[in-house]
């Protein structure tokens, strides 16, 4: 049971041209449960969802502005390459159905009611603008919600000096997270107004900026559909599925029995129509699509029917499906092409006259905020490279070679790297030294000893040894002649021995 206990806002997602479900779902809310549209506190909507919570708030006619959106639809898939077409301008068609569909008043009665989603160009976060001061703002708005870049152009609209784009990038269903948001979308998945593909068992879905979208084929179908406008027979199926799941809903949650307000009628009366009402709403529940199409508003009914009922004139049909024709056809679209791009583009450039000056200032304000972020990056970058390249080459260059204070000479004697800095040469030199060393200490100590046990001064002096080194040591045995070269407290007299 939905509570109506609490305030309530409904929501409609972007759809692109999907949009005619949304229609549906409105007409069959007005038609069945009006209190649910008139009492609602806020009506959201993004991109496509915006037009039909605009017609919604306002009061405007939704079979005119069912009838535009198949109108639209029409004027697209004339033109070879459908809405990419140089040829078809998206942005002024839409400024001109709105223009029609909405009433003078439209802006006073959608001031803190109606919320647009929108997208901000300068930080890419998400608005939802609910006042404006006039019309022209209102539809400005518009546009700007269901402006998808590169697809309706490349120069984004401005609003109230800031510039926007669809509002369907960063939030698709606005205000979806609130517990009484009932939620519109004509993707199967999660909201409370959408398509039930019974048929599929794929319980994988996909959150696209806050809309619940199921892995199914009818779903890959619908978002194909969503840009490139199917035939108005599909358009008129699809706004037959907005009626009939906005009826399942209704029913559902118990919210037909307030469709009507109470008269001061007997009891008797009112217990024929309630049960009249009852009968009619099962009827409609488990009759077929046309008697689903009898509820629709009469303009959109016509619509819908005249859609259904166009076609080409049979001979006119057989020519074009010939095979000859549509070769002939396709040949001439590379000479027919440019030629229609370049009409297209000057009339353009014509109706663009009047907002060159801001939109130039837009392009150059743009152009040059994002050479500074090029510049600053590619600064930052060869900034990196040069000191991460300069510390590499310093930490190379320490590791080749030692400190200019250190040396390997300092850890050995002088006599040893006199000549030569290499630490080889050194222990080299010390092998070389090391069968002179050990003899000559071992004759001192023995020479030292003699001294403080010999009785008389007078010593034979012993055979000094002698060993032809190029860079060797002499040693002489220690004697009178030499005791002056020993330190004083070596020099001890001759102590008898007792």
């Amino acid at each position: 049971m939905f509570p109506l206990d609490t305030p309530w806002n409904i929501s409609f997602a972007g759809c692109g041209f999907l949009g005619i479900y949304h229609i549906g779902v409105a007409s069959c809310l007005q038609q069945q449960a009006p209190f649910l549209t008139d009492n609602a506190q806020n009506i959201y909507g993004a991109s496509a969802g915006a037009l039909t919570a605009t017609a919604l708030v306002s009061g405007a006619c939704l079979g005119e502005a069912g009838a535009r959106i198949i109108d639209v639809a029409k004027e697209a898939r004339k033109r070879f390459l459908g809405p990419m077409h140089p040829a078809f301008n998206l942005v002024k068609i839409m400024r001109e159905m709105m223009s029609r569909v909405l009433p003078h008043d439209a802006y006073i009665k959608a001031n803190g009611r109606l919320g647009i989603s929108l997208t901000r160009v300068t930080d890419g976060e998400n608005v939802l603008l609910s006042q404006f001061n006039s019309n022209d703002e209102l539809i400005q708005a518009c546009v700007c919600s269901a402006f998808i870049p590169v697809y309706c152009g490349l120069i984004p609209p401005s609003l109230q000096g800031v510039r926007y784009v669809d509002g369907g990038i960063t939030n698709n269903l606005p205000q979806y997270e609130l517990k009484n948001t009932i939620t519109v979308s004509p993707f199967s998945g999660e909201s409370d107004i959408c398509p039930r593909d019974y048929s599929s068992t794929n319980l994988h879905e996909l959150r696209f900026t806050n809309t619940s979208i199921q892995f199914t084929l009818c779903n890959l179908y619908r978002v194909t559909r969503a840009l490139f406008p199917p035939d108005p027979q599909v358009l008129e199926t699809m706004c037959r599925q907005g009626y009939n799941d906005a009826m399942h809903f209704l029913k559902k949650n118990g919210l037909l029995q307030f469709q009507c307000p109470q008269h001061p009628l007997s009891n008797g009366r009112m217990r024929i129509e309630e049960d009249t009402e009852n009968e009619n709403v099962n009827d409609q529940r488990h009759s077929g699509d046309e008697h689903i199409f009898e509820y629709l508003p009469p303009q959109l009914h016509r619509a819908l029917t005249a859609a259904c009922n166009e076609g080409p004139h049979p001979i006119q049909s057989l020519l074009s499906n010939m095979l000859p024709v549509r070769m002939l056809s396709a040949i001439l679209v590379p000479c027919t092409l440019p030629l229609e791009s370049v009409l297209s583009m000057s009339i353009r450039l014509l109706e663009w006259l009047p907002d060159v000056q801001e939109d130039v200032g837009w392009i150059k304000d743009q152009t040059v905020k994002l050479m500074n972020y090029i510049l600053q990056h590619a600064s930052r970058n060869v900034s990196q490279q040069l000191v991460g390249r300069l510390l590499y080459q310093m930490e190379l260059r320490h590791a080749q070679s030692a400190p200019a204070g250190f040396s390997a000479a300092s850890l050995l004697p002088g006599w040893v790297c006199r000549r030569s800095s290499s630490v080889l040469d050194a222990i080299h030199r010390l092998e070389q030294y090391q069968h002179q060393l050990l003899p000559g200490f071992c004759f001192l100590n023995l020479n030292l000893y003699g001294s403080f046990t010999a009785r008389s001064p007078q010593r034979p002096p012993s055979p000094a040894i002698h060993e032809d080194l190029d860079e060797g040591l002499t040693m002489r045995p220690v004697g009178a002649s030499n005791a002056a070269l020993l330190p004083e407290n070596n020099q001890m007299e001759d102590l008898p021995l007792s």
